[in-house]
């Protein structure tokens, strides 16, 4: 039994009440994107009550020359892979020009090997002109989200939804304005953690990634990827 409304039972339950409130989606025919990995199980069950196809979107952070844990941007994966910088840490580093290529290419290489494991080598479903559904467990920070609505806008979406179970308020403010509409079910203060707001929120493991995707071929025109 759930205790209160901004607590689910595990990622498919958030899955099936984030689904509810996004079938008024399902007539624009939307492309539905998880953030792997504990995006994928909440996403999977998006995509299988719209019957919509379902990809996975990498983020890999670029970190500071020195400093790997300060994010100064991020690759975003697509069929046209997009940098998105942070232009306030851009300037307080002034990283080389150099250095950002190389870590780009060295995130977009990262980001091949994660794509030939989770979606056995299948290209990107195009995003340019497609209505999105972009999907997570929740948000703490926003940070990748961030960067992932960023730049889904660069390569052209039509129209972005960000649909999550839960996020603190402050943070959906942060990352709302570049999404064309937000659907999160709960906005818990105090917010501690997103975890906190399930019943299990164990680690979504490789092999449940690899299946859920596999049996979401069969949703909406996914093999256009192939």
């Amino acid at each position: 039994m759930l205790r209160d409304k901004a607590h689910f039972r595990d990622r498919p339950d958030a899955g099936r009440r984030l689904a509810e409130a996004l079938m008024r989606f399902a007539d624009i025919e939307p492309l539905i994107l998880a953030l792997p990995r504990g995006g994928v199980p909440v996403a999977f069950e998006i995509a299988k009550a719209l019957d919509a196809p379902l990809d996975v979107l990498f983020v890999r952070k670029i970190g500071a020359p020195g400093h790997a844990e300060y994010g100064i941007g991020a690759v975003v994966d697509g069929a046209d892979p997009q940098l998105v910088l942070n232009d306030e840490a851009m300037e307080i580093f002034r990283p080389p020009r150099d250095y950002i290529e190389t870590e780009k290419k060295r995130q977009l290489a990262e980001i091949e090997r994660r794509r030939m494991l989770y979606a056995e080598g299948r290209r990107p479903l195009p995003v340019k002109g497609r209505s999105v559904i972009l999907v997570d467990d929740g948000i703490a920070t926003g940070g990748t989200v961030l960067a992932a609505l960023k730049a889904l806008r660069k390569d052209q979406a039509a129209r972005i939804i960000l649909a999550v179970p839960v996020a603190p308020g402050e943070s959906l403010a942060l990352v709302g304005k570049d999404a064309d509409e937000v659907v999160c079910l709960a906005t818990p203060e105090p917010f501690l953690s997103v975890g906190l707001q399930y019943e299990k929120f164990g680690q979504t493991t490789d092999e449940e990634v690899i299946s859920l995707l596999r049996e979401a071929e069969r949703f909406g025109n996914s093999s256009m990827g192939r």
